[in-house]
């Protein structure tokens, strides 16, 4: 087979750069190569490394997911020191076409090819195949997209949907809105919602508690509560499973994706268990008189690690991307 049956893909962070090639009329990634995005002066020079690598001259095409808003044909990574112009890439390496996504848009699209044994049942019914699906999941923010069916495939929503207000429900998250808009103003989900916001909710719940924080890192707190070694780093990632929840069950309401909640991102696979015996069902179902349509909506993490990358293969061939 000619290196020209091949399309390339990728899935670019702040930290690693994954790229992989996908056969023509294909999604499976194959070749996957991570490689640390520090190591590189920019774009171009990872390419040509990774095809070095994998020992193909050329490919016909390419789509890369990024880490940062899309507008034009100029891209600045959010958070690593990569620039590039998407037509000057594109014509350095003779591709035919060039599609440049945001990351959580690659994430939506490859959610339809993640296999069953990558998806984990968190709670929930059958759900309406026919209608929307919910993607979102905390990480470095939090990214929220929505997969609408069409008759063949799917359209994906770009949202900021982590930027919607938090909305305390009761005494002690009125307390956790009041510390942390005195520290940031407006206070969006994301500033909780997120691996810092993991660490701010912690510091709030210390706040309330009138005890010392003395974790510093999200991971920190994370496995400690893991390892019930402490107790307000238990009780804060709990806390944050609840509102995780509230936040999915709000966005089920707004778009209406009775199709089903898909949980991505590398933060919730960390801490399974943990995640599965939280209090996230309960925020998620607890929505008054629509609390059965939440109980019929099945929601799922997605274990996948290259979810990312099966998306920029499907937009390769996606007319609505």
């Amino acid at each position: 087979m000619t290196a020209t049956h091949y399309s390339l893909v990728g899935d670019i962070g702040g930290t690693n750069a994954r790229f992989a090639l996908v056969e023509q009329g294909s999604v499976q990634p194959r070749a996957i190569e991570i490689l640390p995005c520090g190591e590189y002066t920019n774009l171009d020079d990872a390419v040509r490394d990774y095809l070095a690598r994998v020992g193909v001259s050329e490919v016909n095409g390419a789509c890369l997911a990024v880490a940062s808003p899309v507008r034009g044909t100029q891209v600045r990574m959010t958070n690593n020191h990569w620039r590039f112009d998407t037509e000057e890439v594109r014509e350095q390496f003779g591709w035919s076409t060039f599609k440049v996504i945001n990351d959580f848009t690659a994430m939506a699209l490859g959610v339809p090819h993640v296999a069953d044994d990558h998806l984990v049942h968190v709670c929930g019914g059958p759900g309406d195949s026919r209608r929307p699906r919910l993607v979102m999941g905390p990480g470095t923010g939090l990214g929220v997209s929505g997969l609408v069916p069409i008759e063949h495939g799917w359209v994906p929503l770009m949202t900021e949907g982590g930027h919607v207000d938090f909305a305390p429900t009761d005494d002690t998250e009125m307390a956790v809105l009041r510390i942390l808009k005195a520290r940031f103003g407006r206070v969006s989900v994301e500033r909780i919602l997120c691996g810092q916001g993991l660490l701010n909710l912690y510091q709030a719940h210390a706040e309330i508690q009138g005890v010392a924080a003395p974790l510093d890192a999200p991971e920190k707190i994370t496995a400690a509560a893991v390892e019930n070694s402490d107790s307000l780093a238990r009780h804060t990632l709990r806390h944050f499973c609840e509102i995780l929840g509230r936040v999915a069950g709000n966005g089920v309401l707004t778009l209406g994706s009775t199709g089903g909640v898909y949980l991505c991102g590398g933060i919730l696979p960390r801490f399974l268990e943990f995640f599965l015996e939280s209090p996230f069902r309960n925020g998620f179902e607890d929505k008054g008189r629509m609390r059965p349509l939440l109980e019929f909506t099945p929601v799922f993490v997605v274990t996948e690690p290259y979810t990312g990358l099966l998306g920029a293969a499907e937009a390769l061939g996606n007319p609505e991307v």
